[in-house]
């Protein structure tokens, strides 16, 4: 008579594996088919018809000043080194006078739309974008605002936007990751602003450092110099096995099915992505409608990205917060502007160009506006040159183009001084709300259970904007 096979492994058998391999062992049967083919990032349906399909969501962290971009305030001209007839409202630091915008405004295309002399490029498109002049947030600091911006949720860790959309659509291209951020440097909170949080692994937002130039330094480890794909491919087909084995024991382990997820994406990336992020593929002339900075080459990748099916790209102005301008605002919102103006015009005319506008979302703004009034010296607040702006959370303005947006229009308002929003107020997570509706989602019915209950990425809160939607 045969004997069972001696194994080590039996050994170390608790009770409870026991009872869990006696009593699931047919389920456990399947699992490795399950890990093998079930891939989280497949393309899902859609709620409803959605009117976007992807989104380029371009970050100008630190918070652009919105009276000296989209939402002009003549007013403040009147009032110039005098105090505001109303108080100021309290924001991070103390504030004093009204400090009219150093810029100019002109009207551009058929709706008219006014937009600062910053903004040349951008200001071409007007009739395509929808400047949302009415955004709130909840307080006046970057950290939390940054959080409520990214993730719905000021406080406690929550998914981001881009991981709670493709936990809800997958993404359309499976040898690339659906949600990819990328910045020249980090801005702050680092990582927290494109995580999965409780959502499985496989959502969280790929970092990429567009300070690098070759598609080697921007995707560490893209080509394997030792090995030809077809051995990568016996070497990753052993590694499934063994890590499905270890699955089987544990039932369903979201990190580790995460990590065979990971392995089996960084495989399938060495061809697409290299593709992907080298810009030097694209023809001359459009290289030269985007420039050649930084902020050229990260929104040209972009371009790239959704193009191939990649879900949310989130564009960063820059390391750490560029646009938080205490001081010297005059010259360094001009210099900002000017660094990444150019190519975002050259995005809206590329992608019109292409038949991709219509139903991509490209999104513009920071985590809140600035006030209309000058900043008062503080040590180790300011360099105390009085004319630069504080954080403004009350009023602030981001604007939408493409994706089912209704282009050409203003909606909202904030009062004559730009302090705060006074007319159809947006939430942040009405804006979220809106997002996720136009790519086809009903932000009620995207939830997921963690810790006993539903989460979703508005919580309890958001309506859709509908008037800004075509």
């Amino acid at each position: 008579m045969g004997h069972h096979p001696f194994n080590l492994e039996h050994l170390a058998y608790t009770r409870r594996d026991f009872l869990t391999r006696a009593g699931m062992g047919f389920a456990a049967l399947g699992m490795g088919g399950v890990l093998a083919q079930d891939n989280p990032l497949s393309q899902k349906a859609p709620h409803f018809r959605p009117r976007a399909k992807r989104i380029i969501h371009l970050f100008m962290n630190g918070g652009p000043s919105h009276v000296d971009t989209f939402d002009p305030k003549p007013a403040l001209v009147k009032y110039a080194g005098k105090m505001l007839p109303t108080p100021n409202l309290p924001t991070e630091r103390i504030t004093g006078a009204a400090l009219p915008s150093p810029y100019k405004f002109n009207r551009h295309g058929q709706s008219g739309l006014p937009v600062s002399e910053i903004f040349p490029h951008t200001a071409k498109h007007m009739d395509d974008i929808c400047v949302l002049r009415s955004l709130r947030a909840e307080v006046p600091n970057h950290e939390p605002s940054l959080m409520l911006m990214n993730c719905g949720e000021s406080i406690v860790t929550r998914p981001s936007v881009g991981s709670w959309l493709t936990y809800g659509l997958g993404t359309e291209n499976q040898n690339l990751p659906g949600f990819i951020a990328m910045c020249p440097g980090y801005p702050i909170q680092e990582s927290q602003n494109w995580q999965c949080s409780f959502l499985p692994g496989a959502y969280q937002g790929t970092y990429i450092d567009t300070r690098k130039r070759k598609v080697e330094d921007l995707i560490q480890h893209i080509r394997n110099p030792r090995l030809t794909l077809e051995q990568q491919r016996r070497q990753l087909d052993l590694l499934r096995r063994m890590n499905e084995r270890h699955a089987q024991q544990r039932q369903n382990e979201a990190q580790l099915e995460a990590r065979i997820h990971s392995f089996e994406l960084a495989y399938r990336m060495q061809m697409e992505a290299s593709d992907a992020f080298d810009i030097n593929r694209e023809p001359k002339h459009v290289r030269q409608l985007y420039g050649d900075s930084t902020q050229a080459r990260q929104i040209l990748i972009a371009r790239r990205l959704v193009e191939r099916g990649v879900r949310y790209v989130q564009v960063w102005h820059g390391n750490s917060q560029p646009w938080d301008n205490h001081d010297d605002l005059e010259v360094n919102h001009r210099s900002l502007a000017k660094q990444c103006d150019q190519a975002i015009g050259a995005l809206l005319t590329d992608l019109k160009q292409r038949g991709l506008l219509e139903d991509t979302l490209v999104m513009w703004g920071g985590e809140f506006g600035r006030t209309p009034t000058v900043e008062l010296p503080k040590a180790g607040s300011n360099a105390g040159k009085i004319n630069g702006r504080d954080h403004n959370h009350h009023g602030f303005s981001m604007w939408l183009a493409g994706g089912g947006v209704r282009g050409g229009m203003a909606y909202g308002a904030t009062d004559e001084f730009g302090f705060k929003a006074v007319d159809n107020i947006m939430t942040v997570h009405d804006l979220h709300a809106t997002i996720l509706n136009l790519m086809g989602l009903d932000h009620e019915r995207l939830i997921f259970r963690h810790a006993g209950r539903d989460f979703r990425l508005t919580d309890v809160h958001g309506n859709v904007v509908r008037k800004i939607i075509s």
